[in-house]
């Protein structure tokens, strides 16, 4: 009869078990995917619906995505109940957070120096 893999385990020097058990750790952090995200959550894709005020279906197609806008996952990461966030990984640098992806300039933002255009349309 074979032996099971926790067997096979607790055959190792304590530092490999050590080790294992890390990487185990880590590949339990990742997520495949949005359907198991939400899962882990608790949710029902009727429940993330409701949040996003979309119907259920709409639900499972943007579980189906392979590409999708950041608003779009953002607004899915918090109907779970969670928080986006963007990280860069650069070589030979730390990690960095991307707190936002542009600014939204309100009129009295614009520096002081900066001249704005009219367009003039004229009716012909």
């Amino acid at each position: 009869m074979g032996r099971s893999l926790t067997d096979i385990i607790a055959d190792l020097p304590a530092d490999e078990q050590v080790e294992i058990e890390q990487r185990y750790q880590e590949l339990k952090q990742d997520v495949e995917g949005l359907r198991e995200l939400r899962q882990i959550a608790g949710k029902a894709q009727a429940d993330i619906a409701s949040a996003l005020n979309i119907k259920q279906p709409s639900v499972s197609q943007i579980e189906r995505q392979t590409d999708m806008y950041l608003s779009t996952l953002r607004s899915y990461v918090e109907a779970v109940g969670g928080r986006l966030e963007l990280t860069v990984k650069l070589p030979s640098r730390p990690a960095l957070t991307l707190q936002s992806l542009g600014e939204v300039l309100s009129t009295s933002a614009v520096a002081p120096n900066t001249t704005r255009r009219r367009r003039s349309v004229s009716a012909r």
